[in-house]
C-alpha cells in the first residue's frame, strides 16, 4: 500500500514539476523588471525603495526554491499542463506584482493591492488609487511596467498559446507558432523575438512622440508603455483629460492605442515583405470600418449638441478608440454627452480589438464569424437543401472554430451576467453592477455612473466586490474557457 501511495505521489510530482519550473522563469523576469523602479527610487533616495527591495527578495526566494527543487526536470509540456500554466502564471504574477503596492507608500490593503495589480497585468486599467500625482516616481513607473508586461503576455497568448489550446475559436488563427512540438520550437522562438522587437520599437516610438509632444519624461515613458499595452493607467487622476488642451497628444495616443489593437503577427509579415498583409486582413478591415462609422456618428451627435467640430472629432475619436481597444483612457466624461452616447459606449465595451493584439473584449473576429453564421442560417431557411461554404480570411470556417466562437460568446455574457448579479447582491446600483461586470470581463477599465465612470474609480466598492471583479478581469483576459476548464472533473481525470 505504501509503495502504491509513493508511486502516485511520484507521478504527480513529475506532472507538476515542469509547470512550476516554467513559472519560476516567469517570476524571475518579473523580479528583473521590478528592479527598474527600485533603482530609480534608490537614486532619488525615496522611502519607497525598501518596499521594492523586499518585494524583489520575496520573488527571488520563490524562484530559488522552485528552481532548486525542479532543476533536474525537463520541460516537455502536454496540453493539460499548458492550461494550468496559462492560468497559474497570471494568478501568481499578479500576486507577486502587488507586493510593492502593499509594502510601499500607499500602504494598500491586500485586497486593494491585488485589485490594482490584477487590473494592471490584465491591462484593464481600473484603479482604486486617488492622488496618483503624489505617488513616488517608482510606483508610477511600476504601474506602467506591469501593464506593459501584461501587454506582451497577451500577444504571446493570442499568437502561440490559445490557438494551440483551441480556446474560443482561436484555432482560426493557428499558425506554425501555435504548434508546441520540438520540430517547430525554433520557429516559434523566432516569431516571439520578432513580436517582442516590434512591441519594444512601437513603445519607444510612443515614448519619444509623447516627450516631443510636451509630456514630462516620466509621463511620456509610462503613457508610452500603457498606450501600446492598451492598458490605460495614467499618472494623473484626470487620466488623459490632463492633456485636453493639447489635442495633438490625444491624436498621438489614439494612433498608438489603435496600433496596439491590431494583430502583431501581421506587423511581422509586413516587415518580411508582405506589404498588404495588414490592410487585406478581414479583422483589420472590420475594426477600422466599425471605428469610422461610430466616430462619425458620435461626432455629428456632439456637433448637434453645440460642440465645436474639431473638438468634437478629437474627443470622440480618442474616447471611442480607447473603449473599443479596451485601453480605458478618458479625455472627457463621456457619460455627460447624453443618453445616446452612454448606451453607445456601453455597447462598445464588449467589442475589443483584433486577435493577437494587446486588447481585450470579445475580439472583432467573433462578431464577424457570428455574422457569417447568421447569413448562412438565413440562406438555409430559404434553401433548405443548399450547401453554403463558410470562409473567413480565405480560410474555411471549420466546426471546431464555430463551436469555439459560440461557446465563448455564451460564457462571455453568462460570466458578465453572473458577476453583475453578484455585485448587485453586494448593494451596488444597477449601472455600477452591470457596467462594472462588463468592463472587468472585457478588460476595458472605466464603467458607467458616478462611482466607477470615467470621472471616478473603484476605491469605494466593498472588498468582496473587488475580489469578484479581480476574478472577472482574469477570466476575461484568459478568454474565460481557459479558466473554466480547470474546474471540470473530466479535465483532471484525463
Amino acid at each position: 500500500m505504501t509503495g502504491r501511495v509513493n508511486s502516485k505521489i511520484s507521478v504527480r510530482v513529475r506532472h507538476w514539476a515542469p509547470i512550476f519550473k516554467v513559472l519560476s522563469l516567469l517570476w524571475l523576469v518579473l523580479a528583473a523588471f521590478m528592479a527598474v523602479p527600485w533603482l530609480v527610487l534608490l537614486i532619488e533616495s525615496d522611502p519607497d525603495a525598501p518596499a521594492f527591495g523586499f518585494s524583489i527578495l520575496i520573488v527571488l526566494g520563490a524562484v530559488a526554491f522552485t528552481w532548486l527543487t525542479t532543476q533536474q526536470v525537463e520541460i516537455a509540456l502536454k496540453p493539460w499542463q499548458m492550461f494550468v500554466i496559462t492560468t497559474l502564471s497570471w494568478v501568481t504574477i499578479c500576486g507577486f506584482a502587488s507586493l510593492p503596492l502593499a509594502l510601499g507608500a500607499p500602504q494598500l490593503s491586500v485586497t486593494n493591492a491585488v485589485f490594482e495589480s490584477v487590473s494592471a497585468i490584465t491591462t484593464t486599467g481600473s484603479t482604486i488609487l486617488s492622488g496618483i500625482e503624489n505617488l513616488s516616481d517608482g510606483l508610477k513607473l511600476w504601474r506602467g511596467i506591469m501593464q506593459w508586461l501584461g501587454g506582451i503576455g497577451i500577444i504571446v497568448m493570442g499568437i502561440a498559446i490559445l490557438p494551440f489550446l483551441k480556446v474560443g475559436g482561436m484555432r482560426l488563427f493557428h499558425t506554425e507558432s501555435s504548434d508546441w512540438s520540438d520540430k517547430v520550437m525554433p520557429r516559434t522562438g523566432g516569431i516571439a523575438k520578432a513580436t517582442l522587437s516590434i512591441y519594444c520599437s512601437f513603445t519607444l516610438v510612443a515614448m519619444v512622440s509623447y516627450l516631443l509632444g510636451g509630456m514630462a519624461p516620466l509621463d511620456a515613458i509610462v503613457h508610452g508603455m500603457t498606450s501600446l499595452a492598451t492598458g490605460g493607467f495614467a499618472n494623473s487622476d484626470a487620466s488623459f483629460s490632463a492633456y485636453a488642451d493639447m489635442p495633438h497628444l490625444l491624436w498621438l495616443a489614439s494612433l498608438f492605442m489603435l496600433m496596439g489593437a491590431l494583430p502583431f503577427v501581421l506587423y511581422i509579415r509586413v516587415l518580411r515583405g508582405v506589404h498588404g498583409a495588414l490592410w487585406r486582413d478581414q479583422q483589420v478591415q472590420g475594426l477600422l470600418l466599425m471605428l469610422l462609422v461610430v466616430i462619425l456618428g458620435l461626432t455629428l451627435w456632439r456637433i448637434w449638441q453645440g460642440t465645436a467640430a474639431f473638438e468634437a472629432l478629437t474627443h470622440v475619436t480618442f474616447n471611442v478608440i480607447s473603449v473599443v481597444t479596451t485601453t480605458g483612457y478618458a479625455s472627457d466624461d463621456y457619460t455627460t454627452w447624453g443618453n445616446m452616447a452612454i448606451v453607445a459606449f456601453f455597447y462598445l465595451t464588449f467589442v475589443g480589438g483584433c486577435s493577437g493584439s494587446t486588447s481585450g473584449g470579445m475580439k472583432i473576429f467573433r462578431f464577424q464569424v457570428a455574422a457569417i453564421m447568421l447569413r448562412n442560417q438565413l440562406r438555409f431557411l430559404v434553401h433548405a437543401s443548399g450547401v453554403f461554404a463558410s470562409r473567413y480570411n480565405n480560410q474555411p470556417l471549420t466546426d471546431d472554430v464555430t463551436r469555439g466562437v459560440v461557446a465563448f460568446s455564451f460564457f462571455f455574457f453568462l460570466t458578465i451576467a453572473g458577476v453583475a448579479l453578484g455585485l448587485s447582491l453586494m448593494g451596488l446600483d444597477i449601472a455600477t453592477a452591470l457596467s462594472g461586470a462588463a468592463t472587468a470581463v472585457s478588460n476595458v477599465g472605466p464603467g458607467l455612473g458616478d462611482t466607477i465612470g470615467p470621472a471616478g474609480n473603484f476605491s469605494s466598492l466593498p472588498d468582496a466586490a473587488k475580489w469578484l471583479l479581480s476574478l472577472a478581469m482574469l477570466m476575461g483576459r484568459l478568454e474565460i474557457l481557459t479558466v473554466l476548464v480547470l474546474f471540470t472533473p473530466m479535465f483532471w481525470r484525463k
